[in-house]
């Protein structure tokens, strides 16, 4: 893996998606959330490999504009998008734990509303590619193009040497759509009960859990370690 690593870090988002299709498709998979920095990897995906499935973990507490936009890059890029949806219903969880879990257990609603509908999407599958970024977390600084999981499915991250402005390059010359509310300052968007709007000067991830020391929902982690 280091060498592959080493070889796949001097490849361009392209390449590395091309390879990662002819290499383990068709059991090779992709996630998005679909919002605007989501775009350039669905826009290549659909130029490259447009069977892959990509997976989209519906919560029940996306915003109605997050769905729209799902539907709408469906039909303008003919993507193949698989809807998961967690196994325990909105109105099942709010009787059980109440409409406060995000604040007192953010990790337990993460859990039970991403990352078990996640882990079904993934059973088959040898390998995932997801669209995150080095320089969005701290977590995510140490990443490289290929991540084993501890399950032995591989997390391959196309994306991950592009910056912000890079994300931003692609998605202006090639006329990308935006997500309905990015122009009301949510640069990042999850489930419409923790993610508020970015202030001038914030991190464009700093509307995630505000207020907490929380920064991943747990899906970029090898949560087959931490479940």
């Amino acid at each position: 893996i280091p060498l592959m690593n080493e070889r796949l870090d001097q490849m361009s988002a392209s390449e590395i998606l091309t390879w990662a299709w002819e290499t383990f498709g068709p059991q090779v998979v992709a996630s998005s959330s679909f919002q605007t920095q989501s775009v350039p990897l669905l826009h290549l995906i659909s130029q490259i490999c447009p069977e892959m499935p990509v997976i989209f973990i519906d919560t029940g507490f996306h915003f109605l504009e997050t769905l729209a936009f799902r539907d709408e890059l469906q039909a303008r890029y003919g993507l193949n998008i698989i809807v998961m949806r967690p196994t325990i219903g909105k109105g099942e969880l709010l009787a059980k734990y109440g409409g406060g879990l995000y604040r007192h257990d953010p990790d337990l609603c993460c859990y039970i509303n991403k990352v078990e509908p996640m882990q079904r999407a993934l059973s088959g599958a040898r390998a995932w590619i997801s669209g995150i970024r080095r320089d969005q977390t701290a977590r995510r600084k140490n990443l490289h193009v290929i991540e084993p999981q501890s399950s032995g499915l591989l997390k391959i991250h196309p994306m991950i040497n592009w910056t912000k402005d890079q994300t931003w390059k692609y998605t202006k010359k090639r006329m990308l759509p935006s997500h309905p509310l990015f122009t009301v300052g949510y640069l990042s968007v999850g489930c419409a009960p923790c993610t508020r709007p970015v202030f001038v000067g914030e991190d464009e991830r700093a509307g995630r859990w505000a207020d907490t020391e929380k920064n991943e929902c747990g899906l970029h982690t090898d949560w087959a370690n931490n479940t």
